[in-house]
Formats: C-alpha cells, structure tokens, sequence
C-alpha cells in the first residue's frame, strides 16, 4: 500500500471544480486502477489542503497530520503545493504575507520535517492569477494578487528544491497562457477545465518520475 498526503491551499482542496479538484482527479485514477488490480495496486490518497493555507500554517500542523494517517511499513509520498498566500500583498501594510527570507526558511523546514517519514517528497510550484480581478480580489478588500510575486515564489521553491534534492513541478511557466488564464473565473481559483489542465500536468509529471 502507498500513502499519499497532499498540503496545501484551496486549490489543493479543489475549490471550484465539480469533479473535487486535482487531487481528487489523481485519486479518481488511482481508484480506477485499483478497482482493476486489487492485489498489487492500493494506494490511500489523503487530500489536506486549506483554505487560505500558507507556509507557516502548514508548519504548525504538518507533523501531526501525517502522523495520523502512516501505516507501519507502508510507503508514504508527500506532496506540498503552497506559496500563493504568502505571496499575496496585504494592502493595509503593503507587504506580502510572509516575506520572500521566511518563505525560504518555511520551504526548508518543511522539506526537514518531511524527511522524517519519506525520501518521496515532492513539491508543486504556484499558480498564476488573472490580475484584473486580484486587485484586490472580490471577497476581500485588504487582499491582492500578483504575478510578479508569485512567480518569485515559485523560483523561491524551485530553488530549495533543486539545493535539497527534492522533487519540483513547476505548474507556473506551463499554466500562465490565455488558455488556463481564462478558467480562473475569480480571478485565484481554476474551474473544472482548469483543474482538469493542472491534473495532466501533475498526473504526467508523477508516471514519467515512477512515482505512480
């Protein structure tokens, strides 16, 4: 059996996709497999995103929550997606949430303390935004979105991990085109063809690593 725990934010969650989001398209599959192959194929597929989850969030409790999901002897994945709310400005302070050095330090620790349970430990980079509707965003006045920060983030990540030998896929680069820009109907969230173009992209990335 393999255990697969997925951190992040609402849009590790799913918010906006009828079908549950990426993560749940990934279990979707592996469930399918598995329906076909019960002796040599289970995997328990976890999905712990947030809403409005950052780094420092998910730092107080990652240990705990993967703690109470590992099975003795089983192999245990780890998949990270956050960055997008601590890049966001909050506009009374003029500031990021978390700044770009505590951003870097989040990123390591988590990588540290992800270690303990599994050398698979994998981390998918930020999503673009569509600007014109993140300044600031509809259900919050004091929030703003920009791409120009996101993607600093996303380097930020890409950076710890290529340092740390950890997995990284980079959603950012491939997704910011008209195509995926226009499923972003809030502005932040993707729809369900918006989810469905990050599955594929993730999906891809994880059978061409053998890590499904």
């Amino acid at each position: 059996m393999v255990i697969m725990l997925f951190f992040g934010d609402s849009i590790t969650y799913g918010a906006w996709d009828l079908e549950g989001g990426w993560v749940q398209r990934l279990r979707k599959l592996l469930d399918e497999k598995q329906i076909k192959n019960t002796e040599e194929y289970y995997y328990m597929v976890y999905n712990l995103g947030i809403d409005g989850g950052d780094s420092t969030k998910l730092l107080e409790h990652f240990e705990d929550e993967t703690r109470r999901r590992l099975w003795p002897g089983e192999e245990t994945i780890i998949i990270f997606s956050t960055g997008a709310n601590d890049a966001l400005i909050e506009i009374d302070k003029g500031k990021n949430r978390t700044s770009i050095n505590i951003f870097k330090k989040n990123i390591e620790k988590l990588i540290e303390k992800a270690d303990k349970f599994t050398k698979k430990v994998i981390f998918v980079g930020t999503v673009p935004h569509e600007e014109s509707k993140t300044n600031p965003v509809s259900w919050d006045e004091n929030i703003s979105y920009k791409n120009k920060d996101l993607k600093k983030y996303n380097e930020t990540i890409k950076d710890v991990c290529s340092k740390k030998k950890v997995s990284f896929i980079d959603v950012f680069n491939k997704l910011n085109n008209k195509d995926f820009i226009k499923t972003l109907d809030d502005g932040v969230h993707p729809n369900s063809e918006g989810h469905k173009i990050m599955f594929e992209i993730i999906k891809d990335y994880l059978i061409k690593n053998k890590i499904l």
